[in-house]
């Protein structure tokens, strides 16, 4: 993290929170309109998008930006799937890219060039503006909503609105529930540094998978037959449970195969258009169980599951 600027290599004091991992509060929080009324104009090539694909939260932006035909409207930059002791950082492995905007070589000093006295996590995603050259905003749940439709003008594919104002009661009730015990739910898990909190993290967890596989057994999605927002931002949870969140996090009382109707849904979800070539799973992989060395201190990766996930 980074301290009145300067970066700290800092892990997560779950101390003071009784061996619970609490996540902190993403600190720039701009909006981009179509209307420019919130001061970022929606516009061609004045945003860069930093992600990671292995982060779930930033998966869910990649996702919005290929299911819009946003590629060429919003460059991307890709950290390297490793985060050490510099945090996320940019280099030339395999699927990952330098920072073509500033030339930097950790994603800290994105942070530090919008705010020199910047103190709190370093994360992605990160909504860069290039006109400004500032952070408009590097909470995903909000990036995502700006993608839905702010940019439509730019969009090379149309989609459906993806939190259209008669599913929104519906929609907001699941993104609560799927945030608290799912989204964050398998971190709270794999990062509890007791046995307590790492119980109930998993016992909300499983409950909330176990309604949801309720849930499906009458609608295609969660809420109905049309994706939503909810949609999207459970699958890259789901994406990445097999292969990082049932082992490296001890999710274990299940496996997502063992629920036929979660694995039907989120193989349906993986064969939208666009959406397959978001996942990586070797970033996945590479990052979580070589990153996390306070719970995989050999940094040993897994050669399974082998089985593809669209099978």
């Amino acid at each position: 993290m980074l301290v009145d600027g300067v970066w700290h290599d800092v892990w997560y004091d779950t101390k003071q929170s009784g061996g619970a991992f609490v996540r902190t509060t993403p600190a720039f929080r701009g909006r981009v309109s179509a209307d420019g009324d919130a001061g970022f104009p929606a516009a061609s090539g004045r945003y860069h998008l930093y992600v990671s694909l292995a982060c779930p939260w930033a998966h869910r932006t990649l996702i919005y930006r290929a299911l819009k035909g946003l590629e060429d409207v919003i460059p991307v930059s890709v950290v390297d799937s490793f985060m050490g002791a510099d945090g996320w950082s940019f280099s030339n492995a395999p699927g990952g890219m330098p920072d073509p905007v500033l030339g930097a070589a950790h994603l800290y000093e994105i942070y530090v060039a919008a705010n020199a006295a910047y103190t709190g996590r370093v994360t992605v995603p990160v909504l860069w503006d290039k006109h400004t050259k500032t952070i408009v905003n590097n909470e995903s749940s909000e990036i995502i909503r700006m993608l839905n439709r702010e940019f439509d003008a730019f969009a090379t594919r149309v989609t459906s609105d993806f939190y259209p104002i008669e599913l929104r009661s519906q929609i907001d009730t699941w993104n609560e529930r799927i945030y608290r015990t799912v989204n964050n739910g398998v971190y709270r898990a794999g990062f509890a540094t007791v046995q307590d909190q790492y119980a109930t993290a998993v016992t909300e967890l499983f409950a909330t998978l176990d309604a949801i596989e309720l849930q499906l057994e009458t609608t295609r999605y969660l809420c109905g037959e049309t994706i939503t927002e909810a949609d999207w931002r459970l699958f890259p949870t789901l994406v990445r449970f097999d292969a990082v969140y049932h082992g490296h996090f001890k999710c274990n009382l299940k496996r997502l195969i063992d629920y036929p109707h979660l694995t039907r849904y989120a193989r349906e979800l993986y064969r939208v258009p666009g959406v397959a070539g978001t996942v990586n799973f070797t970033h996945i992989k590479e990052h979580y169980y070589r990153s996390h060395e306070s719970i995989n201190p050999t940094r040993i990766v897994p050669q399974g599951p082998v089985r593809d996930f669209t099978s």
